[in-house]
């Protein structure tokens, strides 16, 4: 008998994304397509037993940095390994083009200094066989990936493409400048950029130490680029920026923004660790907006907003003090075997490091920063704190932190909160998650490689805030919704995000009972041997793109269906 589907996923318990209840069913695929859902007699080529698992859509991570690995790797790991099968990279307003060959060096600078991706592994990864952003979207179309990828036009790059040096050194643009960018913006759009990408957060620095060049524009040049996506009559508005400022001024600027192009926006929200409770007037501002018919969606990430430290990372409280950085050309053995002399630790628990330095000041944040356990805990109680536990045993912060990253050979790990983590709780998050105009985001997958790991919030999601968390769980029919179709609905992504016919056939198998998060690790596999922080996880039984199983058992297949996404996707009739 002639199979009548390409596989067919039978018996799971399929959530399938619209936040409906859970229900017992298959699941029929033909040519990369879902054809049927519910109880199906036909047979499949392929047939999978899904029984005591759940089956969901693939997630949605709307926030990456994977414009230089989607170049040089066929893997966005480690977000493929979390259950996402589509990610949008440009965020920020940082990435590789357009640009011309004088100005590689500077755009390395400036994702070396915001993402923290080495400029060696820049240097060695990169094509550069693209100036337009067209081109570049053309040689990320030539390469098969194990997942979809989709790009924003950054703001960065198309400033300097239009400008020259009087870009980089952001001076003022002139109304031949506007024109120009007004052009560029709508080029990228039409050729299936999202939408257009910037950055108004002042720590966004390049790896000297300036403002990047998109830092602080004019409102009128960002009126000008979003006036190309008008023109184009598609794309989203994608920013960041402090948050909350003074004033609301760049959540105002937004808002006027999107009201002038007539484009949808979004931004990246959060929460403090105390202080006012900022995030409730934002709420308000964004609800106010979509009420008088001004799209604008805030990303919300579901775990502290932080860093992780080490000896084999980029920084450690002790790595901006002059003893440290003496040792900063020894191997990881020979530091460590170093700091375990008695008088090293006698001076570097003492010595003060450099003065007005922001890793610096991140690196000792004491009552926010907690050992990275295994598994990993992201809602840590306060006394488990370095700063707690140095006052339970009347030490030092220093001294109580030195002994702590020695651990497991110098491989000891911890993580500092540096906001999402109001009174020590996720609260603040839960009630950001829950508000009708935000969406998931924030992975930063292929950025912060030496000291983030956030593209694996897919897996926290749904192991603690739908089954472990001790209070304040979420349904996982919500869950589900909020992990694939709300990001996919909110930059336009209309086919895939829900499991029902004539959607994309992007797929978890997932063992819910034993699904957990693996604690990172470091692997050198970047170009030029570069290191970066993975995270891997447990129950994941299958992930599938486009009916192809990319992963198996947590191992990846070697199938590579994931393609460039260009622009907004519409469901395709059966």
């Amino acid at each position: 008998m002639v199979a009548s589907y390409d596989c067919v996923i039978r018996g799971g318990t399929v959530v399938d994304g619209t936040g409906h209840d859970p229900f017992i069913g298959d699941v029929a695929i033909k040519d990369g397509r879902i054809v049927e859902v519910g109880q199906i007699a036909g047979s499949g080529a392929d047939e999978i037993n899904a029984a005591g698992r759940l089956v969901t859509p693939g997630f949605i991570d709307i926030h990456t940095h994977y414009d230089g690995q989607a170049i040089w790797s066929s893997r966005m790991n480690p977000s493929s390994s979390h259950g996402v099968t589509t990610v949008v990279m440009g965020n920020c307003g940082v990435g590789f083009a357009p640009c011309r060959k004088d100005d590689h060096d500077m755009l390395i600078n400036v994702m070396e200094g915001v993402e923290d991706i080495p400029g060696a592994v820049m240097s060695a990864g990169l094509a550069w066989d693209w100036e337009t952003f067209p081109e570049y979207l053309d040689a990320l179309d030539a390469r098969p990936r194990d997942i979809d990828t989709a790009a924003y036009l950054p703001h960065s790059p198309l400033r300097v493409y239009a400008m020259g040096e009087r870009g980089a050194n952001r001076e003022a643009a002139t109304p031949d400048d506007l024109a120009r960018m007004r052009g560029l913006a709508r080029e990228a759009i039409e050729a299936g950029a999202m939408g257009f990408a910037t950055s108004r957060l002042h720590i966004h620095r390049t790896a000297d130490g300036a403002a990047i060049p998109s830092f602080a524009t004019a409102e009128t040049e960002l009126q000008a680029i979003t006036g190309g996506m008008k023109d184009a009559g598609k794309g989203i508005i994608q920013m960041v920026m402090d948050f909350p400022d003074e004033n609301w001024e760049n959540l105002a600027m937004l808002r006027r923004l999107a009201q002038q192009s007539g484009r949808p926006a979004t931004f990246t929200m959060g929460s403090g660790n105390s202080g006012p409770e900022g995030w409730r007037e934002g709420l308000k501002r964004v609800e106010d907006a979509n009420a008088n018919g001004v799209s604008i969606t805030a990303q919300v990430f579901p775990r502290p907003i932080g860093l992780v430290q080490g000896h084999n990372l980029s920084i450690n409280p002790f790595s901006e003090c002059p003893t440290y950085k003496a040792m900063a050309g020894l191997s990881l053995e020979e530091r460590i075997a170093e700091m375990r002399k008695p008088e090293t630790r006698a001076k570097l628990v003492k010595e003060k490091p450099g003065e007005g330095t922001m890793l610096a000041m991140l690196a000792r944040n004491y009552d926010w920063m907690f050992p990275l356990s295994d598994p990993p805990d992201y809602e840590p109680s306060a006394e488990t704190s370095v700063g707690a536990t140095a006052r339970r045993l009347g030490l030092t912060p220093e001294e109580v932190i030195y002994d702590m990253l020695l651990k497991d050979d110098g491989k000891a790990m911890v993580y500092v909160a540096l906001g999402n983590f109001y009174n020590a709780k996720l609260d603040s998050v839960g009630e950001m998650l829950q508000h009708k105009n935000t969406v998931l985001g924030l992975g930063d997958g292929g950025a912060h490689y030496g000291m983030i790991c956030d593209a694996s919030y897919p897996t926290f999601m749904l192991s603690h805030w739908t089954r472990d968390r001790a209070e304040g769980r979420l349904p996982i029919a919500w869950a589900v919704k909020a992990l694939a179709q709300d990001p996919a609905r909110a930059v336009g992504l209309n086919d895939r995000g829900i499991l029902a016919p004539g959607y994309k056939a992007d797929i978890n198998i997932i063992d819910y009972d034993n699904l957990a998060l693996n604690q990172p690790t470091v692997v050198h596999d970047l170009p030029a041997g570069g290191r970066r922080l993975d995270q891997t996880a447990r129950g994941y039984d299958v992930t599938m793109v486009a009916g192809k199983v990319i992963y198996r058992g947590g191992e990846p297949t070697g199938e590579l269906p994931g393609r460039l996404v260009r622009g907004p996707q519409e469901i395709r009739p059966n």
